[in-house]
């Protein structure tokens, strides 16, 4: 049948990429990486890609998941995986990568029990190849987090299995991307981290996330929006920081976030706390911005959240505000008009959630919020 000597071919295949692979590791053994540049070695790593943009090629087309996950994927991963593992950094194909991905984003969570295999494959070997800069082995480095969003949006299941100090480093990988000037790695990065949020929400381990990991990431991703050089990231900044602002005034984080921290230890509602930790982190950062200024900013982040287009041009003022050093110059009647403006902003949300049945606990609205609208 058409479908079996379709299989062959795809067996034929792997078993060249494997003869191929072969050929060139014991190439490198004997004579060092700069074999690769030899005319026939480069040839073989072309044969090897190509093999794997055909593959993936037809997996895109595939129309049935499981049938794939069970015929198609071990010999896959039985080829391509121990090879690139084993292989000196230059000899990686960073179509490997992609492949991965093409199969994940494809099969989704019928791939799922594959992706601990792949995950240790092509981890830890593929960051230590990109963790010293920002610049050795660009596409390498962008086919990671590519892996790394597919496998976070398709098979998240996959990513909580993963013991606590790998995970660790997984969220040291992904800060590390959106610290990143390549645009698309820190948008990657960006869009790991929400698309990561939005899982977590309403998950029993999101607790134990946000005691862990929720204040590294606030104090991370300020420290990128803070930075000039990364003003194009702005929109996917402000997605992550209004979600995450969002979470602590929703009070979907029930967990005690100044447990672990070394102020404001007494504060124990989620909201007073990370206003202090916030104003603290920027204080020391900016110590030329007004005690004011710090607040303002601070409110508005609370404020605005559920405001897109309100949220970011709120950053974007800070920023304005720290890029002019502005800390005396700025006159107090802009800050109480913004203040003003705030409250109204903050008094219209809230009309808007008391209209809407369920949004808000009855105990939640006390008197004095009441007579406020």
């Amino acid at each position: 049948s058409t479908q079996s000597t379709g299989g062959r071919i795809y067996l034929d295949m792997l078993n060249v990429y494997q003869v191929l692979s072969e050929n060139i590791s014991s190439a490198v053994q004997q004579n060092g990486e700069q074999v690769l540049k030899q005319p026939l070695v480069a040839s073989m790593r072309t044969v090897k890609k190509e093999t794997l943009k055909l593959i993936s090629a037809w997996v895109g087309k595939s129309t049935d998941p499981k049938q794939v996950c069970e015929n198609f994927v071990p010999p896959l991963l039985n080829a391509v995986l121990g090879d690139y593992e084993r292989n000196h950094p230059n000899a990686r194909d960073a179509e490997v990568l992609s492949t991965m991905t093409v199969f994940i984003n494809k099969l989704s969570y019928h791939i799922t029990p594959e992706v601990p295999k792949i995950f240790n494959a092509v981890f830890e070997c593929t960051l230590e190849m990109i963790k010293s800069n920002f610049e050795d082995f660009p596409e390498h480095r962008t086919n990671f987090y590519l892996l790394l969003e597919a496998i976070n949006s398709q098979c998240f299941p996959a990513l909580l299995q993963i013991p606590a100090d790998k995970f660790k480093v997984v969220m040291d990988s992904i800060v590390w991307a959106f610290k990143h000037t390549m645009r698309n790695v820190a948008d990657t990065g960006l869009t790991i981290i929400l698309t990561m949020l939005q899982n977590l929400d309403s998950k029993e381990v999101g607790q134990s996330f946000y005691a862990t990991y929720f204040l590294n990431i606030l104090q991370h991703i300020f420290s990128v929006v803070t930075d000039s050089t990364n003003a194009a990231q702005l929109a996917n900044q402000t997605k992550v920081l209004a979600y995450m602002f969002s979470l602590v005034e929703q009070k979907k984080i029930t967990v005690c976030l100044a447990a672990n921290q070394t102020e404001h230890t007494t504060v124990t509602e989620n909201e007073a706390f990370v206003k202090l930790y916030t104003q603290d982190l920027l204080k020391k950062a900016f110590p030329n911005l007004q005690d004011m200024q710090v607040t303002v900013f601070v409110d508005g982040m609370f404020a605005l959240n559920q405001d897109t287009a309100a949220f970011r041009e709120h950053l974007r003022d800070f920023i304005v505000q720290i890029k002019e050093c502005a800390g005396e110059d700025l006159s107090d009647l802009y800050l109480q008009e913004r203040q003003v403006q705030l409250k109204e902003a903050a008094q219209a949300k809230l009309r808007y959630q008391m209209t809407v049945p369920g949004m808000l606990n009855p105990h939640e609205v006390t008197e004095e919020m009441s007579e406020n609208l």
